[in-house]
């Protein structure tokens, strides 16, 4: 099959492992080198197009160049930039996203320990006080055991991360509309129907709704107020789900606790506030595939084009009806 890359030119030596390479020779006629725009990337009889970060807006006119196009194979999460019109045509469309979860998941899961245990606010204590410290006079009631953990949104990343906290004595709610009882149930939660509930009683809230129009500013100023004293708001999924001057203004009075990798903007300008609060840790998105877990993608990526070949259906398939709830 003739394929052509469209992405930023120096992430396929980032993606792809050597035997992924050897596994895409093997089906496809990589035909030119990666480029941002599909525009760049068009050859004549195109019939598999791999994207990743940095695509730029397939149009139909880009659609219209390639007739003989039969699959996207995107090794990445979102696929808002695709047009509708892929769909139309039959053209197959997969998305990494299931992979992409993984190191989302971890992430999340291992800063829930952490903040259960009160690590990075102790770390930052016994450097500052250079002495011993009383854990169980200062620390009664740090721990895993019974902690109550509210989880926002049983989604892929969410779902991941209820797994994970089944295997520990936590004590999780799941707040998700579209989520059943049964099925918060089998993820190991109880199903909690309002926001502000599950938030007053959830000394760890970690966030992993969708971004959409009706969850921007979920994390609203009333659910802040309604998490107790001390507890921490942890979000990987999106800044804009956040209340963020509501939340600023909480950190600002001590009472709660912050580990954000995701914030609004994505890169907040010199001498935000939360650069320079201690009771927050903040990360560069870095909880999403980096480093090494990239060649996961490159490996789902190389899965589905051998899959292609063999006329199976796609991991990570993405129907019409998940591109209008992605756009």
């Amino acid at each position: 099959m003739r394929a052509a890359l469209a992405m930023d030119a120096h992430l396929p030596e980032r993606f792809f492992t050597p035997s992924a390479w050897a596994a895409l020779a093997a089906q496809l006629e990589l035909v030119g080198d990666a480029a941002p725009t599909v525009a760049a990337a068009l050859r004549p009889g195109l019939e598999v197009l791999i994207t990743g970060w940095g695509v730029q807006a397939l149009t139909r006119d880009d659609l219209d160049a390639m007739p003989k196009l039969r699959a996207i194979i995107h090794a990445g999460g979102g696929i808002g930039w695709i047009d509708g019109a892929a769909w139309e045509r039959g053209i197959l469309v997969a998305s990494a996203a299931d992979a992409n979860a993984i190191p989302v998941a971890e992430y999340t899961f291992a800063m829930i320990l952490l903040a259960a245990k009160d690590v990075p606010w102790v770390s930052r204590r016994y450097v500052r006080e250079q002495r011993d410290i009383d854990r169980e006079a200062d620390y009664p009631s740090i721990g895993a055991y019974g902690t109550r953990v509210g989880i926002v949104g049983a989604s892929r990343v969410g779902s991941r991360v209820l797994a994970s906290l089944a295997t520990t004595a936590f004590e999780t709610s799941l707040f998700d509309p579209y989520c059943s009882a049964e099925r918060a149930a089998e993820l190991g939660a109880r199903k909690v129907d309002d926001l502000v509930e599950l938030a007053s009683a959830s000394r760890i809230l970690s966030v992993h709704a969708p971004a959409t129009d009706a969850t921007q500013g979920l994390i609203s100023r009333e659910v802040l107020a309604a998490l107790p004293d001390d507890a921490t708001l942890i979000n990987t999924a999106r800044g804009a789900l956040v209340d963020q001057d509501a939340l600023v203004d909480e950190l600002r009075s001590g009472r709660l606790r912050a580990i954000l990798d995701v914030t609004t903007p994505e890169v907040l300008h010199p001498g935000h506030p939360l650069y320079e609060l201690p009771n927050v840790v903040i990360t560069p998105h870095l909880s999403g595939s980096a480093g090494n877990e990239l060649f996961r993608l490159g490996d789902a990526v190389a899965e589905n084009v051998a899959r292609l070949a063999a006329g199976q259906s796609l991991v990570g398939a993405v129907s019409a009806a998940d591109r209008a709830r992605q756009v």
